[in-house]
């Protein structure tokens, strides 16, 4: 094994235990383990890096139930819920309680109490208590607790508690410590033990990226630190704490990394959202200045136009409108900047005149069950113009399978493990500009033909293989042949140089389907819009630059009979 601090030397990957072993849950837990340690050991502190040491001194069965708790939710557990037979749990308990990672009675105040037993039984417990406060014997376990919690003790042992408990309790220890290690693994917070089996069953295939010394989420401790602090933010945040209190936790700059950074303006943005729901609206206006997020200024105007601050809006949407954060912040501004002007007595800016699509008018009958594009499909559908939905799926999927080495590229901050579905910083600012050389060798292919035979031949080889652009559900054998006969390169390469300049928004609001006309090869795009629908700004973007490329598009606008008509 190599020391996590040298150069980019390849490591051995880390692989699924196989289901076969009945302790595949043990070997999984012990490879996140042994892989952190080696690969990140720098980022643990001494104290951690002894826990590691003495767990791996443990014995099997002991480490297997530590691993079941560690698997499960929360950190309390009945002890007569724990069915291991193969463990002998009695005996790993007690070797875990003595090594510190459990602790067997300990105390429980009255919501973890409540959480560990039933309502039948807690009205057996608390009847007493229940008696005195004079409510019914059979009352609900939202009302035992709203009525109760006041009146108990903050914390005790189960059987001050219930006396007569026909269980016992253990809290599992240095939960803390193996969060960090499964952030530090999978370089974030979503994705867990489960992974390992999904992989081992064959339910998500990843593709093999070659991981180094380089190939962690994090660069020091600080790093780390400060993911688990905003994402403890933000699940305070979601569980009901107020924006305020939030606020007081969130101001200070979080460690150098921009990745961080761009959590932290998620969060902002979130946390400016909710306040203003709550009325307070000076704390969202600062966090959605203190944001940077992509729609954090617009939100920002656009309160300070509905407070009537107009002046200082008008400074700052004329400061924005210099330096726009993408397409959309643009339009916005723009609507915003032409609202502002008219009450200010200021110059009107002449607003380019918006593309008109084609149009569809269609009378359809309506459908019991399926969706308004599913029943265009079935109306148009002609084997001599075969009709597919494919909305976001067709030019995504084409772009994934083309470029597909340079999604996979190994670089530094881009894969931590073997479960990624794709790079970590697919939608960062810098994905592209670190790519560049990868991805214009893949859109040369473009200008030569060489292209449709590196999508088939993807299409073949990685089938259900996971890649954030590829769908392969939709993306069938007939609907691939279809769009390599009758989309031109010079259109694929007009949509992939555009999504290329901002994946995030560029790889939504295409159109809904696509009808092929095989014997010209000719084809074109219908974005389909049901009664009341209307089209959304970043799908009238995209329909305005296929009108700019010369690509054939048009909107469907549906519409349902009359009851009684024929």
């Amino acid at each position: 094994m190599i020391d996590s601090r040298r150069g980019r030397h390849p490591l051995s990957q880390p692989v699924a235990a196989s289901l076969d072993n009945p302790l595949y849950y043990l070997e999984n837990f012990d490879t996140v383990v042994s892989w952190v340690a080696h690969l990140h050991g720098d980022l643990l502190t001494p104290q951690e890096r002894e826990l590691l040491v003495g767990l791996s001194s443990l014995g099997k069965a002991p480490r297997a139930l530590l691993a079941r708790l560690v698997m499960r939710s929360g950190s309390l557990f009945r002890l007569s819920r724990l069915k291991y037979p193969e463990l002998g749990v009695t005996d790993a308990v007690n070797t875990l309680a003595a090594a510190g990672w459990v602790v067997t009675d300990p105390p429980l105040d009255f919501a973890g109490f409540c959480r560990l037993f039933t309502l039948a039984e807690l009205r057996q417990a608390l009847a007493g208590p229940l008696a005195a406060a004079g409510l019914s014997p059979v009352v609900t376990k939202k009302q035992l607790t709203e009525a109760l919690a006041p009146r108990l003790p903050a914390a005790q042992p189960l059987r001050d508690w219930w006396p007569e408990a026909p269980d016992a309790v253990l809290a599992l220890q240095h939960m803390a410590l193996f969060e960090r290690l499964r952030l530090m693994f999978f370089g974030n917070l979503r994705q867990g033990w489960s992974d390992f089996v999904l992989a081992e069953l064959g339910i998500y295939r990843y593709e093999p990226v070659r991981l180094t010394a380089e190939s962690r989420a994090f660069g020091s401790r600080a790093e780390v630190d400060a993911y688990l602090h905003l994402h403890g933010c933000r699940e305070a945040l979601d569980n009901g704490e107020t924006p305020q209190a939030i606020w007081q936790l969130v101001t200070k700059d979080v460690a150098p990394n921009r990745w961080l950074e761009s959590r932290r303006g998620r969060l902002l943005f979130e946390l400016g959202r909710q306040a203003e729901r709550g009325g307070d609206r000076e704390l969202a206006l600062m966090a959605w200045a203190m944001s940077g997020h992509r729609e954090g200024r617009l939100r920002q105007l656009r309160l300070l136009e509905r407070m009537g601050r107009l002046d200082e809006a008008w400074q700052l949407v004329r400061e924005a409108r210099r330096a726009p954060r993408n397409a959309a912040e643009t339009e916005g501004l723009l609507r915003l900047e032409a609202r502002l002007a008219k009450k200010l007595g200021q110059p009107v800016p002449v607003a380019p005149q918006p593309h008109q699509p084609k149009e569809y008018p269609l009378t359809l009958a309506q459908p019991a069950h399926g969706t308004v594009e599913a029943a265009v499909v079935k109306s148009w559908q002609d084997d001599a113009a075969p009709v597919f939905y494919v909305e976001n799926t067709l030019f995504n999927s084409l772009f994934g399978l083309l470029c597909w080495p340079a999604l996979f590229a190994p670089l530094p901050g881009a894969f931590f493990h073997p479960f990624q579905q794709g790079p970590a910083d697919l939608f960062r600012e810098d994905f592209v500009a670190r790519r560049r050389e990868q991805f214009d060798a893949c859109l040369a292919q473009l200008a030569d033909g060489r292209y449709r035979e590196t999508i088939r031949q993807a299409w073949r080889d990685k089938q259900g293989v996971a890649n954030p652009l590829v769908t392969w559900p939709v993306l069938s054998a007939e609907l691939l042949e279809l769009a390599l006969a009758c989309l031109p390169a010079e259109h694929l390469a007009a949509v992939f140089r555009r999504m290329l300049e901002d994946l995030k928004a560029h790889t939504s609001g295409l159109p809904d389907l696509v009808r092929f006309y095989p014997a010209t090869r000719a084809y074109e795009l219908v974005e389909v819009k049901g009664p009341g629908d209307r089209l959304q700004d970043h799908q009238r973007r995209w329909l305005a630059f296929f009108a700019g490329q010369g690509m054939p598009a048009a909107v469907c606008y549906v519409r349902w009979q009359e009851p009684g008509a024929s």
